[in-house]
């Protein structure tokens, strides 16, 4: 992949290879990242990652193309603390929480990109959000978003604060998702169906109903609309879901703020760190 080219010219360092970054690096060695050109740092690196010609906790590149953090934010500290100048480097975090301004007193005047993504990353399905600083030129957030189509879509935000409100959607929205097709199972068990079939027809309704909102080339609103029947079962189902006081709208609102604020706290709680 062209856009991979200085990297695998100059190298890249994943510090941390977890969930996310063994995602992130699935999707940059099918995409033509060279494995030998990736230096990945994490002292509980999975067996799988082994023996996959990549350099392992080994010595950083001189001159890394990039530099990217995907540790806990708990251990975003550590992470900083053992790493060298890496002014010339392209530094982008993964790490909810962490603010660019942290990552500007760690490398001053690098070009930082702050990206929040989700964790259908795992299979390519993820979004993700970004960010740069000042130093940050189109070119490196070109790059960046090139190493994150790998993992799924990407969008740009205008300003770092709008990170906290995709943290709340976007970020941590899967678990949500995860919790309503629990509540949905448990829903269609309660009338009567065997607990394995309410919840294969939950699983699947959930993902084939996001499957079509994203490729329809239609509101959300419109296909809700298109399979309500007036006065039909939907219809019933919905005049409960969609109650203005104690449906879906004011609940996902809260879920929302509340995580939203929570994001807002720890970028707080880790700036005093």
């Amino acid at each position: 992949m062209s856009d991979f080219n200085q990297i695998n010219r100059r190298g890249l360092v994943l510090v941390g290879c977890g969930r996310m970054g063994g995602a992130m690096l699935t999707g940059w060695l099918a995409r033509g990242l060279e494995p030998g050109a990736v230096t990945v740092l994490d002292p509980r690196l999975a067996p799988e990652w082994q023996d996959r010609g990549l350099r392992v906790n080994a010595a950083l590149p001189e001159r890394p193309a990039v530099l990217v953090l995907a540790v806990k934010p708990q251990m975003m500290g550590d992470a900083l603390a053992a790493m060298p100048d890496l002014s010339d480097t392209l530094v982008i975090s993964v790490a909810a929480g962490t603010t660019i301004a942290t990552f500007e007193a760690a490398f001053p005047g690098a070009p930082i990109v702050r990206v929040m993504p989700n964790t259908p990353a795992a299979i390519g399905q993820g979004i993700s959000a970004m960010i740069g600083n000042g130093a940050a030129t189109p070119a490196h957030l070109d790059l960046t978003e090139a190493l994150m189509r790998a993992v799924g879509r990407v969008v740009r935000l205008d300003r770092e604060d709008q990170m906290d409100a995709v943290t709340g959607l976007s970020g941590s929205g899967p678990a949500y998702v995860f919790h309503l097709i629990e509540a949905m199972a448990a829903a269609g068990e309660a009338q009567g169906l065997p607990a394995a079939l309410a919840l294969e027809l939950a699983r699947v309704t959930v993902a084939g109903a996001g499957a079509l909102a994203v490729d329809a080339d239609e509101d959300p609103a419109v296909l809700r609309q298109n399979v309500t029947s007036p006065n039909g079962t939907t219809a019933a189902g919905l005049a409960v879901l969609m109650d203005a006081d104690t449906g879906l709208p004011p609940l996902m609102a809260r879920t929302v703020a509340a995580a939203t604020e929570r994001a807002k706290e720890l970028g707080r709680e880790l700036g005093r760190a």
